[in-house]
């Protein structure tokens, strides 16, 4: 059975839904699932989860994602991308490259942000995007994002295409319509291409028709990411054959039913891996104990 995720470079104009479904009929399973939702407009990584991988969701590291977008100056829109409706126009002629870079400076560091109308959030149980096209418009609750860095890649009025590095839950269209709104002109999203989301790069992204190919040719386990790759960044304890045979079993190891040299220390809790013969076993909470040694607390059993 493949287990594990696949990284898409999903395509524009379809949904992240209909990605999964896409890949559950070239894989010829049921159980998949995605990760980071990118509208329908946008193209770049989405990291596909298939049967065990489903599982891991909850420990992987996103916290970090990188995007290019392309930004059309002097144009607002409902969506507050171009794909909306067109709310007010000007002329952004009289912008220059410095007044934008010195923009960008504003806009780096912690931010908040009030998510778009149109949006997959819900409000009392209805996504947004739903009340938006009823014409009505909510107050919503601002969140706390950060913007790592923003880079100018070009700049040819009436676009401006930049390199965004921030955190989870951070709304590209937000922010280009913010800065529209800091220089005065207005602006909105033409293209958005997200190239990293954590541990997941664009380097390894397939196609849907690439996808297709490796199936037909009997070689998707070579592009598939492991569930223990996965959460690589979780510390790896190893576990002997006593320690796996107990998790069937839904024990718990203790540190001599693992191939750790010394027990791990630890002053607070702390999610771990626990691995057998390379492959995942189980993740795990290490809980201070009364001792200095932590306890080995399970919170998903993958044997």
């Amino acid at each position: 059975m493949i287990n594990g995720f696949v990284v898409i470079d999903k395509p524009a104009g379809i949904t992240s839904h209909d990605v999964v479904s896409r890949v559950r009929r070239i894989l010829g399973t049921r159980k998949v699932g995605h990760t980071g939702t990118l509208d329908p407009f946008a193209t770049g990584v989405l990291p596909v989860a298939v049967n065990d991988g489903t599982k891991v969701i909850p420990f992987l590291d996103e916290g970090c994602k990188c995007y290019e977008a392309l930004m059309r100056l002097g144009v607002t829109t409902d969506t507050l991308d171009m794909t909306g409706t067109i709310l007010s126009e000007s002329d952004p002629s009289c912008i220059t490259r410095e007044q934008l870079l010195a923009c960008l400076c504003d806009f780096t560091g912690p931010l908040c942000q009030i998510p778009p109308m149109y949006s997959a959030i819900k409000q009392n149980g209805q996504p947004l995007y739903k009340l938006a096209r009823q014409g009505l418009e909510v107050e919503r609750q601002a969140r706390d994002v950060e913007i790592l860095s923003i880079e100018l890649l070009s700049f040819d009025l009436p676009h401006a295409a930049i390199r965004v590095v921030c955190s989870r839950g951070t709304y590209i269209r937000t922010l280009a319509d913010d800065i529209g709104r800091q220089l005065g002109c207005g602006s909105a999203l033409q293209e958005l291409r997200r190239t990293a989301s954590g541990p997941f790069r664009i380097e390894d992204a397939l196609t849907l028709m690439e996808l297709e190919a490796a199936a037909e040719a009997g070689r998707v386990e070579s592009v598939i990411l492991s569930p223990l790759q996965s959460i690589a960044h979780l510390i790896e304890i190893p576990l002997t054959s006593t320690g796996a045979e107990g998790l069937r079993f839904g024990r718990a190891p203790t540190w001599d039913a693992t191939l750790q040299k010394t027990p791990v220390v630890c002053t607070e809790e702390a999610v771990v891996r626990l691995t057998f013969e390379g492959n995942l076993a189980a993740v795990a909470r290490l809980v201070p104990g009364r001792a200095d040694d932590a306890v080995i607390a399970l919170k998903r059993v993958f044997l």
